[in-house]
């Protein structure tokens, strides 16, 4: 395979040339090419429909390295798929595509971890995690890499689910792993708490954190969904989201609270801008809350480190670059 080639990469080559660590890093770079200005997202493309499923597509540039690509993706009861399509920014060529499951878990662990590194105390070594499904364990081993954690409390309203996630995750880290019976008491005292889930009313309340909690709200990233109340924004001393016009658009969280007018879409600052400008953790800060919805810089980020580093390693499967034909047509009959 050479550089001009299109390649095909499954998820299997996706997570041999790429790891969680990787990712982190990857994106940090991407965000910071943002916050200077030298990247580009494009707002989500959203279809719902019967039963909860949906459909959506992500797509950003970056003029800093002259690549771009989208992200698309349907999610039903019965499965989803999600594929990445990566292009040369300068010609239009065709460089790669991807299956793009592992990429998206990595990308969205990746902006929870950063947004810890960026917003938590730093001396913060415990983790409440409130969701035990497919994403979860990611978002832990993501903050991991941050933070030196000491123990998580983990909380998810079915106790099998609950009790076989703390199974799973003592054995993939060295500290300790809880489980927690209810809600307040996985964030009781806790200072790093994560939301991962697909719960249609919000159940998290100001009055659960701890003074110096920082969270990330990952989960709810369709309209009809919610994972934290209002006044967690009055006690939020920096409201940080990953991309404004998607939390326009779909985060009922911050739809309702800003579009009511309790307050301004401005005093949101973006996770890429706080990045460029070396921003700080406020002194003495009661909560700090990142929100994200998924944007394409996230996407690309992961998409061309492994697309660089399957050009080096000579891993994917060599396809053809597409062709062009004029199309044919049959003319109405004369009669």
């Amino acid at each position: 395979m050479t550089e001009a080639s299109l390649v095909w990469l499954s998820e299997q080559e996706i997570v041999e040339l790429v790891d969680l660590n990787d990712a982190i890093e990857a994106l940090e770079r991407g965000l910071r090419w943002e916050g200077e200005g030298n990247a580009l997202n494009i707002p989500k493309a959203l279809g719902t429909w019967a039963d909860g499923s949906s459909m959506h597509a992500l797509g950003s540039v970056f003029t800093q390295n002259a690549y771009c690509g989208w992200k698309a993706w349907v999610n039903t009861k019965r499965g989803a798929t999600a594929v990445f399509v990566l292009f040369d920014a300068n010609n239009g060529k065709l460089l790669a595509t991807m299956e793009a499951a592992s990429l998206g878990q990595m990308r969205t662990s990746a902006i929870s971890g950063l947004a810890t590194r960026w917003m938590a105390a730093e001396d913060a070594d415990e983790m409440a995690l409130i969701g035990t499904g497919a994403q979860s364990l990611t978002q832990v081993a993501a903050v991991s890499v941050v933070r030196p954690l000491k123990r998580l409390k983990v909380f998810s309203p079915n106790k099998e689910r609950r009790e076989a996630f703390v199974a799973k995750a003592a054995a993939s880290f060295d500290f300790e792993v809880v489980a927690s019976d209810t809600v307040e008491s996985a964030v009781d005292g806790t200072p790093i708490v994560t939301t991962i889930t697909r719960a249609e009313e919000p159940f998290l309340t100001a009055s659960m954190l701890a003074r110096g909690c920082h969270l990330n709200a990952v989960g709810a990233i369709l309209p009809a969904r919610a994972e934290f109340t209002q006044d967690v924004f009055e006690r939020a001393d920096l409201v940080v989201g990953d991309y404004l016009p998607n939390l326009q658009r779909a985060s009922r969280e911050f739809i309702e609270y800003f579009e009511k007018g309790a307050g301004d879409w401005s005093d949101v600052k973006l996770l890429g801008a706080l990045i460029a400008e070396n921003g700080k953790r406020p002194a003495g800060a009661d909560i700090t809350l990142f929100k994200a919805m998924g944007m394409g810089i996230s996407d690309l980020s992961v998409a061309i480190l492994a697309y660089e580093r399957s050009v080096e390693k000579g891993l994917g499967i060599a396809i053809p670059q597409p062709s062009r034909k004029e199309p044919r047509w049959r003319a109405m009959a004369t009669v």
